[in-house]
């Protein structure tokens, strides 16, 4: 009887659509349970690396989420003190034929509504919304849960994409977050209102001592991402607030006037005090298991929270495939494929959040550290993440 039943996945972002996906491939019936009020994403833009394609080509959305991403010709790093150029990565053709896909920029509501149309164009996936995971019981062979509008839904398994507050994460592991105390302010301008002199195809980022600024073209060109980023005065708590421009601009005193532009075209922030969490070793137990920022949250400084989320997908999809639908055989699998990996990303973005917020002579050892770096050198130092596809995403039994 258990394998009549759907699978459930708890939460509609972009890791549990792209489980869903994931999961209609292989032939399930799928239920997701949002407990917003709708199936949505908030955010701005977010960087896709090559394997985020190669994800999107695995759940069948590479067109649709190609047609609305931008392809950058670059990335670039600029001191945000003297505008002295730390590195830049063509990501061009040589870029595209070395990772066998390209590097892009896109709008976060873009790329869900991409995985969601896809998700109701299979018919098999179903929505269930104002419905927020509360407590889980296990059998043998099904998952059961209950939801604070007083539903009941049970699966043959339970993939718990319910975000950085996973309710799945604290059933089983209930661990605590790390605030960082680093606060980003994010905000989409009108190409309109952007800096001619900053109208550049790249991810670009300025980086300066305790704080940093990003920005490149969404849709097309007709709006530009800024983001930026630094160590706050004070105790900070985890969470989405609205933003002050006048903080904001009391934390980017002494950066150079070109990136200090960017600071001022904003007329209302978004403002996040952002956390991680330390790296797990067991991210299934039984018939449940963690997917996405409820499985591995990051900061954002590697750009590959999504990312990694569409791989979690993927990879799950594939453990079921290798196991012909044998849910503990592939959850095993599926865990040890990616809690490595996702750990290398958690652990690496700390390590870049300092990289980027040097300030003394470990900004000066910072400026000198890719001196003359070919593209090809680069792309070398980039095959571990960049490298990874549907093919080669299961670890060796």
């Amino acid at each position: 009887m258990s394998e009549q039943l759907p699978v459930i996945v708890a939460g509609g972002g972009i890791g549990g659509l792209a489980a869903a996906l994931a999961l209609v491939r292989q032939g399930f019936k799928v239920q997701v349970l949002e407990q917003a009020a709708e199936i949505g994403e908030i955010g701005a833009g977010i960087q896709l690396g090559p394997n985020a394609f190669h994800a999107f080509d695995a759940l069948g959305v590479g067109d649709k989420t190609r047609s609305r991403s931008v392809f950058t010709d670059y990335m670039v790093m600029h001191d945000a003190i003297d505008e002295y150029q730390v590195g830049k990565i063509p990501t061009g053709e040589e870029f595209r034929k070395r990772f066998g896909n390209p590097y892009a920029v896109i709008h976060r509501v873009d790329i869900h509504n991409s995985l969601l149309e896809g998700a109701k164009e299979t018919g098999k996936v179903e929505f269930f919304t104002n419905t927020r995971v509360e407590s889980i019981e296990q059998k043998a062979d099904s998952v059961t849960v209950t939801c604070g509008n007083g539903k009941t839904f049970t699966g043959q398994a339970l993939i718990g994409a319910d975000g950085v507050r996973s309710v799945v994460r604290a059933t089983y592991v209930n661990d605590p977050p790390r605030v960082t105390g680093h606060v980003v302010y994010r905000s989409v301008i009108d190409e309109k209102e952007f800096p001619e002199n900053l109208k550049w195809n790249a991810a670009s980022i300025w980086v300066g001592p305790n704080c940093h600024l990003v920005h490149y073209p969404l849709r097309g060109g007709k709006e530009y991402n800024v983001v930026v980023t630094f160590h706050s005065r004070n105790k900070e708590e985890w969470g989405v607030t609205e933003g002050s421009p006048e903080e904001v601009q009391s934390y980017f005193q002494d950066i150079c006037p070109k990136a200090r532009q960017l600071i001022t075209l904003p007329k209302q922030w978004k403002r996040w005090a952002t956390a991680d969490r330390e790296p797990i070793p067991q991210w299934t137990f039984g018939r449940a298991t963690l997917l996405g920022d409820a499985a591995h949250p990051t900061t954002q400084y590697m750009a590959q929270g999504a990312c990694m989320a569409l791989e979690d997908a993927v990879t799950l999809g594939e453990a079921l495939k290798k196991y012909n639908n044998d849910w503990p055989k592939a959850l095993d699998l599926y865990q040890r494929s990616r809690i490595t990996r996702t750990a290398r990303i958690v652990l690496s973005g700390r390590e870049m959040g300092r990289l980027y917020h040097a300030k003394g002579v470990e900004r000066l050892v910072r400026n000198s550290l890719w001196k003359g770096r070919t593209a090809e050198r680069f792309y070398d130092a980039m095959e571990w993440l960049y490298g990874w596809n549907a093919s080669n995403c299961l670890a060796e039994d």
